[in-house]
């Protein structure tokens, strides 16, 4: 079967075996880390170095360390028992030291050291008993072979059973099988990043001339960072193409609806919102599908955008949907549509798994006939009776919590619906391209009118009684509180017994009737009558474990507090604190923490005192935590990646993007010399999958 590889590229993907130093045996333990061709040695580079520079003498050398000297050979000291100490003594320019071996023959040792010789010895140095030894040398070379030691040594990441010289063997015949390929990245930014060629920025890259070399700042890195970011951004964009291409539905609304929700509010919508509204309702206008991410942080007013979205596709003569990952954020959706729903006199209705028997029927004939113009459901929308009559608009809340294989299952709803992924989880910038490069983003960054900031507030939980006390007045002023319980070693039994300790002990401080409690092993109906209490006010304190995280809405929670605040990750803490602020009262969220707090915890809880800024907070705890953590590295979608850092290169990601997306925009089935070159990168990068969503012609 031809994979359609360009010839050039043929020496990389060759059998690993073949390389110098590789034998059957290495090979099948290489490729247990994913080493499984010349093309991988390449893009495994060294992680340090050791420093084998020529010096006078050991003497006044920081020991223990690697030392590069030469050497004039003295006296040779056989060991007196078998597996003994050999030792030699040897002089440098300055000093005297010894070289020892043990097991050693002495044949071996004096072939290799002949007394009165000179040599040039490299090894570990340290001292014992009062005197400098280096114990078996690294390398030992006649004077006038110097120059084959490389200055600096590289140092390879390895796994058990391959040494470093059989990967410096392997790499160096890699290198020699590289060919010259043609240049893929944009000409004018290889001048202006002062970036070598491919080809000279991989033999920079495993023998790097010092630290500095190493570093991911170092232009050698870069220029190979940067290729992996444009061959994953090239195959999102080709995606995206793809997706557009596909015929689409034109729902062009006439704002008929959308003028009588506007006249009804009671504020006037952000700049950010407004912004975000046009670019959803042209992307629906336009013939091609949209796939659209609306990214908004706490209380940014993503309903309101994605309701007057909802509405276009009504006006349009058509239905939507929204879906959401839990029953009571379905619920809460419905609740936060409904009044708008009303102003614009549309039909609205809710469908979950709880819908049974002819109550369920009569929905979806509702449905079907169109009858019924919005939805709000779990995804017990996907099931397959659930037929709409003409569905234009899908909006999927909360996407971390939503595969892209439910995403394409509602698409194949509608013959083919736009789609847009609502979250309220700040990304930072680079993880969004690289999770959600293939969509098209607006970002919601201004908080409507209205919205208090809160207060934050660190206090050690030595302190509990003053925080209950505190309680107790707000309540006695009719102001409502969250109480979240810690999480206990990620075990939903010991959260539930942490939760279930602590809504005893506020009982019992409070009084029975003012105290409520919320977990996720409750059965659906308690759960949701509680939080039904607590929303009607009838309970002053809602003890809850993470579950009241997204999404809930009760104006009067002026108060939340969160114990054993540093248990929890910065997104999670923020989405907490979110949930107070949203009425007219002053609100405070008081981090309880447990004594002595360690510099991460002390830095999480200190960054989420100083700032709102959800997407401040997320650079943060991306820098903290890792792209794989913040966006939960099972269900991440995020790409691997062998020498670009997510962390770190962030701007090297957004200069991938409009690159990759200005390539094709001038070159959509990438002809041109620049073209063929980044068709080559792909196959290179091992992207072949991009190549088929080429467009034809």
């Amino acid at each position: 079967m031809s994979t359609g590889r360009p010839e050039i590229l043929f020496p990389l993907f060759g059998a690993l075996s073949g390389l110098k130093g590789i034998g059957p045996k290495t090979a099948v333990t290489l490729a247990q880390i994913g080493i499984e061709a010349p093309r991988d040695v390449l893009y495994t580079l060294p992680h340090s170095v050791v420093d084998r520079r020529l010096r006078d003498t050991v003497q006044g050398a920081e020991l223990p360390g690697i030392l590069t000297v030469e050497v004039e050979i003295g006296q040779h000291r056989p060991a007196r028992t078998k597996g003994g100490a050999y030792r030699v003594m040897v002089e440098d320019a300055q000093t005297a030291f010894q070289i020892v071996f043990f097991h050693a023959r002495g044949d071996y040792v004096s072939k290799l050291l002949p007394f009165g010789a000179r040599r040039i010895v490299s090894g570990k140095v340290e001292f014992f008993d009062g005197m400098a030894q280096m114990v078996h040398p690294d390398h030992v070379l006649l004077p006038d072979e110097a120059e084959t030691l490389p200055e600096f040594e590289p140092v390879y990441p390895l796994t058990a059973g391959v040494t470093q010289k059989t990967m410096v063997k392997a790499a160096t015949d890699a290198l020699s099988r590289a060919p010259d390929l043609a240049e893929w990245a944009d000409l004018e930014l290889v001048k202006r990043e002062g970036w070598p060629s491919w080809r000279a920025a991989l033999s920079e890259a495993h023998a790097p001339q010092g630290l500095r070399a190493l570093s991911l700042d170092s232009p050698a890195k870069r220029r190979l960072a940067y290729d992996e970011l444009l061959a994953h951004q090239l195959t999102l964009a080709l995606a995206r193409a793809q997706k557009r291409a596909k015929p689409g539905i034109a729902s062009p609304g006439n704002g008929r609806l959308r003028r009588k929700v506007l006249a009804a509010l009671s504020y006037k919508p952000t700049q950010a919102q407004m912004r975000s509204i046009d670019e959803i309702t042209d992307d629906m206008a336009d013939a091609r599908r949209m796939n659209r991410l609306l990214q908004g942080d706490v209380g940014s007013g993503k309903t309101l955008v994605a309701f007057m979205a909802l509405l276009t596709a009504v006006e349009a003569g058509g239905q939507g949907v929204m879906m959401a990952p839990t029953e009571i954020l379905a619920r809460q959706h419905l609740e936060g549509l409904q009044p708008l729903a009303e102003d614009a006199g549309v039909v609205l209705e809710l469908l979950t798994g709880r819908d049974k028997g002819s109550e369920r029927k009569a929905k979806l004939a509702a449905l079907a006939r169109g009858d019924i113009q919005i939805l709000v459901g779990t995804h017990a929308v996907f099931q397959k009776d659930v037929e709409f009559s003409d569905l234009r608009l899908a909006i999927i809340d909360e996407q971390h919590r939503f595969g892209v294989r439910q995403r394409l299952e509602l698409g194949r709803k509608g013959l083919a619906v736009d789609v847009l992924v609502m979250t309220a989880t700040p990304i930072p910038r680079s993880l969004a391209l690289a999770q959600y490069g293939d969509m098209d983003v607006s970002v919601l960054d201004e908080k409507p009118p209205g919205r208090t900031p809160v207060k934050t507030a660190l206090l050690s939980n030595e302190n509990m009684d003053v925080v209950v006390d505190r309680l107790r007045q707000a309540v006695a002023e009719g102001r409502q509180a969250y109480w979240v319980c810690p999480l206990v070693e990620e075990s939903e039994v010991l959260d539930l017994t942490a939760a279930e300790d602590r809504f005893k002990r506020l009982r019992a401080a409070l009084g029975d009737d003012v105290v409520g409690l919320v977990h996720g092993q409750m059965p659906h109906a308690e759960k949701d009558a509680a939080m039904a209490r607590f929303v009607a006010g009838k309970t002053g304190v809602l003890v809850s474990t993470t579950v009241i995280e997204v999404g809930v809405n009760v104006p009067n929670a002026s108060i939340m507090v969160i114990e054993r605040a540093e248990t929890f990750g910065l997104a999670q803490l923020h989405q907490l604190r979110g949930r107070v602020g949203r009425g007219s009262a002053a609100s405070t969220c008081l981090l309880l923490y447990q004594p002595p707090l360690n510099e991460t915890g002390l830095k999480r809880l200190t960054t989420l005192r100083e700032t709102e800024d959800g997407f401040r907070i997320s650079e943060v705890d991306l820098e903290m935590r890792g792209a794989g953590d913040v966006l939960g590295t099972a269900q991440s979608g995020l790409p691997r990646f062998r020498i670009a850092d997510l962390e770190r290169q962030a701007s090297l990601m957004a200069i991938a993007q409009d690159d990759a997306r200005k390539l094709l925009q001038d070159d959509p089935t990438l002809k041109s010399d620049r073209g063929q070159a980044a068709r080559v990168l792909l196959y290179l990068m091992k992207q072949d999958q991009a190549i088929q969503l080429i467009s034809v012609g």
